[in-house]
């Protein structure tokens, strides 16, 4: 009765395979938990979330950036962008019903000390908070207003969480936690701009699990940023290994912490210099 992760897939469904083979997952025993942006980029985002919904029973996901920004184009309430290829999803015979899967998955799952989310948690937040409010989003986004939600999920602001925070710009801090987040400036404001090697990052930023005052009350597992690559310490475990960029689909058994990976079969999409 394994417990395994996986990092972003993207529609790098071969890959999958080829890894649930290594793993030796058996979906009648063993639970899959996948840290988002299942879809867009890669070649064959329809069968992923096609094989996730035939095996709901045995698989757990959160939601990525890109599960959003599919969910907010289906809805109407944003358009394909250069690079996009979830375009098999949208014209799909059962696109209402996977829409209607992707609204009711999380943008958190807690794990005992253990947390599964796609870009990470906030670091001013204890793992008890982020949960609850991944919750708040999860409840808008299952509600009868999730259109309206969407349409008022984009945007960079506020960039500083204060625990007053109300109604949508509340939300919207939220989803930007927890699907975009790489960096923080020195007072744990967000900085969404910067997406690239950690090496080459401003002086003044910080990786967000390395902000001074995070609390570190539980190992984050993660995706989201394939710029930094396979990394593990007690408090993290960051499994997006870039499969779409030529890289590698990475995967781990979240109790023993043995590595799978596969490597990418070709670079779906091409690294921008």
């Amino acid at each position: 009765m394994a417990r395994y992760a996986i990092g972003d897939l993207q529609g790098c469904f071969v890959e999958f395979e080829q890894l649930l083979q290594r793993m030796e997952f058996d979906p009648l025993q063993d639970t899959l938990y996948l840290v988002g942006d299942l879809v867009n980029r890669g070649p064959a985002s329809l069968p992923v979330l096609r094989w996730v919904m035939a095996q709901r029973h045995a698989v757990r996901m959160v939601l990525g950036n890109h599960d959003l920004h599919l969910l907010a184009v289906a809805a109407g309430l944003g358009k394909t962008k250069a690079g996009d290829t979830i375009d098999d999803v949208l014209q799909a015979p059962d696109c209402d019903a996977i829409i209607d899967f992707l609204r009711q998955q999380p943008l958190m799952i807690s794990l005992g000390r253990t947390a599964i989310v796609h870009a990470g948690i906030w670091p001013g937040w204890s793992a008890a908070q982020a949960q609850a409010l991944a919750d708040e989003v999860s409840v808008a986004l299952c509600g009868p207003g999730w259109r309206d939600f969407l349409a008022a999920m984009y945007g960079n602001q506020p960039a500083l969480w204060q625990d007053d925070l109300q109604g949508v710009e509340r939300l919207r801090f939220v989803v930007n936690a927890m699907t975009r987040m790489r960096f923080v400036n020195t007072d744990g404001s967000l900085q969404l701009k910067y997406k690239g090697e950690l090496e080459k990052a401003p002086a003044e930023l910080y990786p967000w699990f390395d902000w001074p005052q995070r609390k570190q009350d539980a190992r984050v597992v993660c995706g989201h940023w394939s710029a930094l690559g396979l990394r593990q310490n007690g408090s993290l475990c960051a499994l997006d290994t870039g499969c779409i960029w030529g890289g590698a689909l990475t995967g781990i058994d979240l109790d023993s912490g043995r590595l799978y990976q596969v490597p990418a079969h070709r670079a779906y999409q091409a690294l921008a210099e």
